[in-house]
């Protein structure tokens, strides 16, 4: 039987162990936590009984996965929640623009742009699952849907600030650009508006779902699934060179690109060496974890009802803050992310004290506190909210890269968006997964398609290593 071994227990090595499992290969995986599920895991971070998810948290391209549609996790523990509002992005001085998973709903409370909206997302909603089997994998291949890419193609190649002037109202400026913030970039680059369309058009197929109990839930369902076809999991495990794991005929690195050079050595060639030493990574993130009591007090109640909401004013705002982030600048009101996963779960809460999930854009490596910033955003939008606090957990980018190494500076999407990278990371070549060694692949998030708890880095990059057992006669 043929061997391999993934190094990194995140939701794509996870993935791409379950992939080679499942078609013969005698697999091992190795993490360094003690715990499987890199950014999918989920615990009380604040106070015992209260969910926090400690990164991924919510799910519209994990329930929109092509991969992940396949292995039936429902069967290994997985449940989906959603939210009756996906998402809310509050303004000052009128309602909230509220993203439902009706495309028609959310539509009819955009007013005057509820038709623009339905324009720019009707069709890619109704075509993501074509759309997603050519854009969650790699850039250089041969579309299986040719027409659907060219009508998407032209739309996402766009700023997201050319695209914001498709909407005439605060309201649908301001929801375009909240999504389009999970791009991690300032907004006035080429190829800025495909991050948001995409999340967007995923919410309004599969909606944004949590996982129940936690993302770890995600982690743990694949796992089940991994020790079924016989594939076994090692934590505590410091994989620092390929000396440090058995020998195998393939092996998997859910790792970001520097630490796929540390670990593999002066194997790699130098065309590859150069490539990771241009990988550039994406700003970091500061979360802060509240326990606090009861509801937020939502100036508008809407916002109550939503897993997500997006705090960073108007369209305008958000693309200043986004570039000062950008330039190593933290705004002083930053975009801030939170999460209300208990709305969807209540399973997360204890006792009437309900976890709040937040973090705020800010510079790589940035070493100050924002916690007060991201407070302030939020009562902004909630007045009364710090009286509600019982108790917080902070992580800056060193604590965050500290808990989960592959968040390089706090980087919690696997590298930076911006320019080239958007589409060829971790570097541009007909296999983006390849090191360069044969037999040897990088699946971590800073591989095609990116970020996600999809599990479709893990899964392309096991593709690459069945075609290589095969070329070897190991199948």
């Amino acid at each position: 039987m043929s061997t391999a071994v993934v190094v990194g227990s995140g939701p794509n090595g996870l993935a791409a162990a379950v992939h080679l499992a499942r078609n013969g290969v005698n697999v091992d995986v190795f993490e360094a936590a003690d715990e499987i599920g890199g950014g999918t895991r989920s615990g009380e971070l604040t106070l015992p009984g209260l969910i926090h998810d400690h990164c991924s948290a919510f799910h519209p391209m994990g329930a929109g996965s092509p991969y992940l549609a396949t292995l039936d996790l429902e069967r290994y523990g997985l449940r989906w929640r959603h939210p009756k509002i996906d998402a809310a992005h509050p303004l000052d001085g009128e309602p909230a623009a509220l993203l439902y998973r009706s495309l028609e709903t959310t539509a009819a409370g955009l007013g005057v742009d509820g038709p623009r909206w339905q324009r720019a997302l009707s069709d890619l909603a109704a075509g993501f699952d074509d759309l997603a089997s050519d854009l969650m994998r790699p850039v250089l291949n041969v579309p299986r849907h040719p027409v659907r890419l060219a009508m998407f193609g032209p739309r996402a190649l766009l700023p997201a600030t050319v695209a914001a002037r498709w909407f005439r109202t605060r309201r649908g400026r301001a929801l375009f650009g909240g999504v389009a913030a999970h791009a991690y970039t300032r907004l006035d680059r080429p190829a800025t508006s495909a991050v948001g369309l995409m999340i967007a058009a995923a919410g309004h197929r599969y909606g944004w779902p949590v996982a129940e109990g936690g993302s770890g839930a995600i982690a743990r369902a694949l796992a089940a699934q991994l020790a079924d076809h016989g594939g076994k999991i090692h934590t505590g495990v410091h994989v620092r060179s390929l000396a440090d794991v058995p020998d195998a005929d393939t092996v998997l690195l859910d790792v970001a690109p520097d630490a796929a050079l540390r670990i593999v050595g002066d194997a790699v060639p130098s065309r590859v060496v150069k490539a990771y030493g241009k990988f550039r990574h994406a700003p970091g993130a500061f979360k802060v974890d509240f326990a606090i009591d009861g509801p937020i007090p939502w100036t508008d109640p809407e916002c109550g009802r939503a897993g997500t909401v997006h705090l960073g004013g108007d369209f305008d705002e958000i693309t200043r803050s986004e570039r000062d982030v950008t330039l190593g600048r933290l705004p002083e009101r930053p975009f801030v992310l939170l999460g209300q996963q208990y709305v969807a779960d209540p399973s997360r809460s204890e006792g009437g004290v309900n976890p709040v999930y937040a973090y705020a854009h800010v510079p790589a490596g940035y070493t100050g506190d924002a916690t007060e910033a991201i407070v302030g955003q939020i009562e902004r939008f909630a007045p009364g909210f710090r009286d509600t606090i019982v108790a917080t957990a902070v992580r800056g980018p060193s604590g965050l890269a500290q808990d989960n190494p592959n968040q390089v500076g706090g980087d919690i999407i696997g590298g930076s968006n911006s320019g080239l990278q958007v589409v060829f990371r971790p570097r541009m070549a007909l296999n983006p997964y390849s090191i360069g060694v044969p037999g040897v692949y990088l699946c971590s998030a800073s591989t095609p398609p990116g970020a996600g708890a999809h599990g479709m880095c893990g899964h392309n990059a096991a593709e690459s290593a069945l075609r290589h057992l095969r070329r070897k006669g190991r199948l």
